[in-house]
């Protein structure tokens, strides 16, 4: 298996893990100590689970290589698995909102405890470990499904901090900020799954390559004094990569060979860019 799906699928692993492990003491930590904050983070960390479960269904769909029926792959697995992985986000976002809200309004019961404070610090550290290394692996082999990954255990690290201050400021009975915390947790993780979800969108409705490597394959094209003029460059997704399709105009008096290995040559050459998946090169003669 390649080395990209390897390290996605231990990332997943170790989300589900890890998550599990925070979801359950930070809901029996919450619940007894009446923490909104905490309460929040353990549906945070729910939502987690299911985001570690999908990365790891849509890596191990995504792995599979192309066949009779899937001529380029199954890679676009991985943003339709990411796309449930946002929608899940916002739906938990949604309810913790109003959950906090109504602690604003009602006011909060929180119960200072310690070990409110040492669920926060075990989960700041363990998000760190999961950050740093999903971090690795993306920046080895880059896909969405590492990155909605790297993002949601940065954000969790951000989030923890923030509400392990709104546990220490109830010690000089500032309780209303438990609230506030729960609110902005909420935001944070709809903020994220709404552009994990706009990215995954634009690939499955066949985004076209980023302009800048849209000009490196046309810089590649015009290196070639043979070629004549290229008429149009047409590219779709094809899971973290780009299925490229370019026509070229050559001098009509080249043999067909000739105008077949130049074709060749400017295929491979595209192929060599970081997000290309394959080049489809036609020719035409002047």
């Amino acid at each position: 298996m390649d080395k990209k799906f390897v390290m996605t699928k231990k990332a997943g692993i170790y989300g589900i893990l890890g998550n599990i492990f925070l979801l359950i003491t930070k809901a029996i930590v919450g619940f007894v100590s009446h923490s909104q904050a905490m309460i929040a983070d353990s549906f945070n960390s729910a939502g987690d689970i299911f985001a570690s479960l999908m990365t790891f269904i849509g890596n191990k769909i995504a792995s599979v290589p192309n066949d009779e029926d899937h001529n380029l792959g199954h890679g676009k697995a991985e943003y339709i698995f990411s796309m449930f992985i946002s929608i899940s986000m916002i739906l938990i976002a949604s309810k913790l909102l109003y959950d906090s809200v109504m602690t604003l309004i009602f006011g909060s019961e929180l119960q200072f405890s310690w070990f409110l404070v040492f669920v926060c610090i075990a989960t700041i550290f363990i998000k760190l470990c999961l950050f740093l290394y999903t971090k690795k692996a993306y920046s080895k082999h880059p896909n969405i499904l590492l990155q909605a990954n790297m993002k949601d255990h940065k954000n969790d690290c951000i989030v923890t901090i923030c509400t392990l201050v709104s546990i220490l400021l109830t010690l000089v009975n500032i309780y209303w900020l438990d609230g506030i915390v729960g609110v902005g947790i909420s935001i944070w993780i709809c903020y994220t799954g709404i552009t994990i979800f706009i990215e995954s969108y634009n690939v499955l409705m066949d985004i076209s390559v980023d302009d800048k490597t849209k000009d490196l394959i046309l810089d590649i094209a015009h290196s070639y004094k043979e070629i004549k003029n290229v008429e149009e460059v047409i590219s779709t997704p094809v899971g973290d990569k780009y299925l490229v399709f370019l026509t070229i105009f050559l001098d009509g008096n080249l043999s067909t060979f000739e105008s077949h290995e130049l074709a060749d040559s400017l295929e491979n050459n595209i192929n060599a860019l970081d997000k290309i998946y394959k080049t489809i090169v036609h020719v035409n003669p002047i």
